[in-house]
């Protein structure tokens, strides 16, 4: 029973970033005065989104201590790697190569289900990001990651991995793989690298870096990173067998060199 519950929501803070942010264990009842949903044509979004309260840091200061939040209604959540925030719980979905009843996301559309009618020059606010749920299992990451850009928040629900502008959350990206196997900081090649069933997506901080070429028919597996390149392994439905392959970080193209046995996945948290 206890394997099909949800993973503890992952915190990845390792991109300096201009904003701090938490993970609500529900919807709040009383809504802050800036709501934005992600994404707009999602129907039936209360059934397990992330509730992701997000406060952007005020231009020229740096936003810190525990009195940020107060007066908004909301409790306080760690703003350090390791925290463990409560996730948005219910919802129930099917297979992982379709999309859950309701929810057909269209992209690249963002959008607000409040209008930001704020001065455009005036200081960014705190404001409520919900994200519709990808798929409710525990193979699927769900979580909050820093970026190659400090503007920008990486909110993953269940494999559904949107970028948001902190500073402009009308602007925003849903990656396009559904979903997301797994999310990955390069901080030697300022990138945080998106793995799915069958290929890989590098965002940079001006961004989308590359998209890789089909590696796989079913499950990527990285083994190893070093030089500016990454290796791993994709299976063959024709062979029936992993099939390694090497890629360069700066293109997401596929390249001839091989890895040496001293160099093993440990790279990834260097």
């Amino acid at each position: 029973m206890s394997q099909n519950l949800p993973k503890v929501p992952t915190i990845d803070l390792t991109f300096p970033h201009h904003w701090q942010a938490e993970i609500l264990p529900a919807r709040p009842l009383i809504l802050p005065p800036r709501h934005f949903v992600y994404p707009r044509d999602a129907e039936e979004i209360e059934r397990g989104a992330l509730e992701v309260l997000i406060h952007p840091k005020l231009r020229g200061h740096a936003v810190g201590g525990v009195d940020v939040l107060k007066g908004h209604g909301f409790s306080r959540a760690a703003d350090a790697p390791g925290a463990e925030p409560a996730l948005a719980a219910e919802g129930m979905h099917g297979a992982e190569d379709a999309f859950p009843p309701g929810l057909k996301p269209r992209l690249p559309t963002c959008s607000s289900d409040v209008a930001d009618e704020a001065d455009p020059t005036s200081q960014p606010q705190l404001f409520l990001a919900t994200c519709a749920l990808g798929f409710r299992v525990p193979t699927v990451p769900t979580g909050l990651w820093s970026c190659p850009n400090p503007e920008e928040i990486c909110a993953v629900s269940g494999g559904y991995a949107y970028i948001i502008n902190a500073a402009d959350p009308a602007r925003f990206t849903m990656i396009a793989f559904r979903p997301v196997l797994e999310v990955c900081a390069l901080p030697a090649q300022r990138l945080l690298l998106f793995v799915g069933h069958h290929a890989m997506l590098a965002w940079a901080a001006t961004g989308q870096a590359w998209q890789s070429e089909k590696l796989s028919d079913e499950g990527v597996t990285i083994t190893a990173i070093e030089a500016g390149k990454l290796h791993g392994q994709g299976w063959s439905m024709i062979t029936d067998k992993e099939t390694p392959f090497t890629l360069d970080l700066n293109t997401g193209r596929r390249t001839e060199c091989h890895v040496s046995e001293a160099h093993t996945r440990k790279e990834l948290s260097s």
